[in-house]
């Protein structure tokens, strides 16, 4: 059963919501994938906080539409899934993944900082680590130096007491 115009206008106004919060826009044609998948798929996306949904591409066409990622209109061909995220690793990352596991899953396009991606820049940007992951690596290396200062203090202070002693 189609939608009716207020469908339509209520699905438009939601992802225009969710395209105007976002930095990056990742597509995958999604023919042949079961339920099941698209279930793992679909909680996989929730866990990393990105909106994934198989839209109608007019609809997305009209979201999209004098947003930074309007060029990505030509790439709307087919039937898609959208993975849309603030994040600017999480929707590629998602889908890249996915498609690693499921051959069925093929990515078309993204965008990215006003940017058309074809499938390899997607790739490409799935491999950035995520913003946890670098600000975890940060800290690991601001903490080393510190523990390290940490380590020797305690070493000179026993050297000192056994000399003491």
């Amino acid at each position: 059963m189609g939608l009716n115009l207020e469908d339509k206008k209520a699905v438009v106004a939601e992802v225009s919501a969710q395209v105007a919060n976002a930095q990056t826009i990742a597509v995958a044609e999604y023919r042949g994938i079961e339920v099941g998948d698209l279930t793992v798929l679909r909680r996989k996306a929730r866990e990393s906080g990105v909106y994934l949904r198989v839209l109608k591409n007019t609809l997305v066409r009209r979201a999209v539409a004098g947003t930074p990622f309007a060029e990505l209109a030509d790439q709307m061909v087919g039937p898609l899934i959208y993975s849309i995220s603030v994040d600017p690793v999480a929707a590629a990352k998602v889908l890249n993944d996915f498609a690693k596991t499921n051959d069925k899953l093929v990515i078309k396009a993204g965008s990215y900082a006003g940017k058309v991606l074809d499938k390899a820049g997607v790739q490409a940007l799935a491999s950035i680590p995520s913003r946890e992951e670098l600000l975890a690596k940060l800290l690991g290396v601001m903490q080393a130096p510190v523990s390290g200062f940490a380590c020797a203090l305690a070493a000179l202070a026993k050297q000192r007491e056994e000399a003491a002693a």
